[in-house]
């Protein structure tokens, strides 16, 4: 019964940087993986990075490297920095609870933000 809330987006460069922020209420985000996923026009969703309750971490092999995901219970938030972007990382970006960080590419996330655009321009 999360209710998430992803900012951060925006126009950037090819080799930026930004940093979005998923922002969780209405439950204790201490109990949920939280996975960051992406939808570019035309493609199925990608899952792009996971964080466990016990800040294990998962990434897709394109944005390892580039991209660390992170949490801060204390603020009911989990943050994706992401680093020299590349217009192939332009999509809209969404924070999800998930069930089991070690298969959230799989399966089904639980709750959902409204997600966060993304564009990086070549």
């Amino acid at each position: 019964q999360l209710q998430l809330v992803e900012s951060g987006g925006g126009l950037v460069q090819t080799g930026g940087s930004l940093r979005l922020s998923c922002a969780a209420s209405g439950g204790t985000v201490d109990y949920y993986g939280i996975g960051w996923f992406r939808q570019a026009p035309g493609k199925e969703r990608e899952g792009v990075a996971c964080i466990s309750a016990g800040y294990s971490t998962n990434y897709d092999d394109s944005v390892k490297g580039r991209f660390t995901i992170s949490r801060d219970n204390a603020k009911s938030t989990v943050y994706l920095q992401m680093n020299s972007l590349k217009p192939e990382d332009t999509a809209v970006y969404y924070c999800a609870s998930v069930y089991d960080c070690a298969a959230y590419v799989v399966d089904e996330p639980q709750y959902w933000g409204q997600g966060t655009q993304v564009t990086v321009s070549s």
